[in-house]
Order: C-alpha cells, then sequence, then structure tokens
C-alpha cells in the first residue's frame, strides 16, 4: 500500500434478513474457525493490549477533544479478539463511495461521542498490522444510513427493496445501485500505524429493524491512493461486525436523540444472529467501553477493541471510487 500528498491534506480537513448480500451464511465450521484463530493468538494478543492500554488517547486527527481517560482495568488481562473474515456480509447499506478518508466522521452527526481505540493483529503470524486500512459505517442515533437516507430504517429491507422495484433475489452489495443521496456522515477510514493500532472518532450507533447495535468494519490489507484523493481496494478484504454490552446500550437508549425512535423495537444482542454465534464460538466482537464522565455518558465513550484479520483467507475484491 502506499499513501499520496493528499493523504496528509486529509488529516487537515451473519446474514439475517436484513443484511441480504452475496456472502453465504457462515457455518459453524467457519466461525470455529475464526474462535481457534483468537484462541491460538491469545497469549499474543493480551501482550498487544497490554501495550496499548498503559496509554491515553491523544489528541486524534482533526476532532477537536483532547481525551484524558485510561483505558480499561480488568482483573485479569482480556486475550480474546474480534476475528474477522471474507464470510461475513457487507451490509445493504455498505456503498464504497461514500467512504471518506478521516479520522472524525462525525459531521453533523447527534449522539453520544465515541472514540474508538482500535488494534489490528494477522491472526496468520500474531503480529500486530501496519500500514492496512480500516473502514467503519455504520447508522446514525435513529437508525438511518447516509447515502440512503430516503430508505426507512423501520421497514424490512426486502420490502424497501420492492419499492425501488428491485427483487432481492438479486441484489448484490456495493454493486446494486439503491443509494438516495451523496451524503458521507458515519462513514470513514484511516491506516493503523507502525504499531497496529489507529484511532476513529464518532457517535454511538443507534438500530434499525431486525438488527443488534452494530458498527461494520472492514480490514484492506491491499490499497493505495489515487492522486485525485480516491482509493483503490485489492485482494484481502476482511469484513465484520462491532458490538456493545446491552447494559450499556439500554442507558444510551434511554437518552436523546436515540430515545425518540420508538417506531420499532430495538433488537437485542442475544437474539442477533450473527452476534449470537460469535459469541457462542469464544472469539469476542463485543468493544469494551469506558466513558469519560461516569456519571455523565453524554460527554463521550472510549471503545477499545482488538480486530484479527484472517490473513489465510484471502477474498479477491477490486474498487476503485473513479
Amino acid at each position: 500500500m502506499r499513501f499520496s500528498s493528499l493523504l496528509a491534506s486529509a488529516s487537515l480537513a451473519f446474514v439475517v434478513t436484513a443484511h441480504p448480500g452475496p456472502h453465504a451464511t457462515p457455518s459453524d465450521a467457519e466461525m470455529a474457525h475464526k474462535a481457534k484463530l483468537s484462541g491460538r493468538c491469545a497469549q499474543h494478543v493480551a501482550r498487544f493490549n497490554e501495550k496499548r492500554w498503559k496509554r491515553d488517547l491523544g489528541h486524534i486527527g482533526n476532532t477537536t477533544v483532547q481525551i484524558q481517560t485510561q483505558a480499561p482495568v480488568y482483573e485479569a488481562l482480556q486475550n480474546d479478539t474480534c476475528v474477522l473474515t471474507p464470510e461475513v456480509t457487507a451490509g445493504p447499506y455498505y456503498w464504497p463511495r461514500s467512504q471518506t478518508l478521516r479520522q472524525d466522521m462525525t459531521e453533523d452527526q447527534v449522539g453520544v461521542p465515541l472514540w474508538l481505540d482500535i488494534g489490528v493483529m494477522d491472526m496468520a503470524t500474531c503480529s500486530p498490522l501496519e500500514g492496512v486500512m480500516v473502514d467503519f459505517w455504520h447508522c446514525n442515533a435513529t437508525g438511518s444510513y447516509s447515502s440512503f437516507t430516503k430508505l426507512s430504517p423501520n421497514i424490512k429491507f426486502p420490502k424497501l427493496l420492492a419499492e425501488e422495484g428491485k427483487n432481492i433475489s438479486d441484489f448484490v452489495v456495493g454493486s446494486t445501485d439503491i443509494h438516495t443521496d451523496s451524503e458521507t456522515w458515519l462513514r470513514g477510514m484511516w491506516p493503523t500505524d507502525e504499531h497496529g493500532m489507529m484511532q476513529m472518532k464518532t457517535i454511538f450507533p443507534g438500530f434499525y429493524i431486525e438488527r443488534a447495535i452494530h458498527i461494520h468494519v472492514q480490514v484492506h490489507t491491499d490499497w493505495t491512493t489515487r492522486e485525485n484523493g480516491t482509493l483503490v481496494f485489492e485482494n484481502t478484504v476482511s469484513t465484520g461486525q462491532l458490538y456493545f454490552d446491552e447494559e450499556l446500550e439500554e442507558k444510551i437508549m434511554a437518552m436523546e436523540p436515540y430515545s425518540s425512535h420508538t417506531q420499532i423495537n430495538r433488537t437485542r444482542n442475544a437474539v442477533d444472529m450473527e452476534f449470537s454465534k460469535g459469541t457462542k464460538n469464544f472469539y469476542n466482537p463485543v468493544v469494551s467501553v469506558v466513558p469519560l464522565d461516569e456519571n455523565n455518558l453524554s460527554k463521550g465513550l472510549v471503545g477499545y477493541i482488538t480486530i484479527g484479520v484472517d490473513t489465510s483467507a484471502i477474498e479477491d475484491e477490486h474498487w476503485s471510487a473513479s
């Protein structure tokens, strides 16, 4: 991978019915493989996390808040990992043309501030991955996705497709064009540093029909920037979804503007297909969260997680934002 000069200026400036796509639902064997990878690298992950947890988050990119919180403190050092593989679908609201190179993807969205502190590890070597692009997107506080703002978060996706005159059996994630606008909020990407770490500022996600609260994430191990600032991704693309503790979600969803989303009931983690398969196989897609102020969650949260990339599973994918 390589940076263009525009990268510097940029820093200044599972499948469930709601998530159809070209990927088959991960089999039990595939999920067990992910768990095995996580377990094999457990001690390496533990040491990796220990180094991260001894540091504070400094000033991040073009954000305006200096974070002065310490990382989580545990009686025993955590060593589980969220392992990404090509089998997990990117979901119907994946639209690569809207993904933006930056470290603050909040834009004008209202919600509880969330700073993600991400460590990325190669599960083939149990070593941190330097210079890989970590790519996020998620819905806003009331369930909508940018680039798809005219699609209701309260209507099941097959019905939404039918209203657009399309058949769900013909839908291809990232290719079938159902985007409704050019908004880019809550979409962002940034590469890992020499220690395999990166940070992203966003807000705590809301929810939409039939899905638990989650953040989509991809790790691109082969990428480049063009002179016009667009990105080209090739070869290994690992995909996954990050989740949060149910008790924390209850507290956040009771706050505005999240509490205004009353048209549908929120899907809990325990009944979300992708979440349940992950925890059943002992790898961990749940973000560890530390509030900036224990008595006032609205001041913001810092989320820590180690993402494991299964580099033994390569998905040949080429995409360019031309």
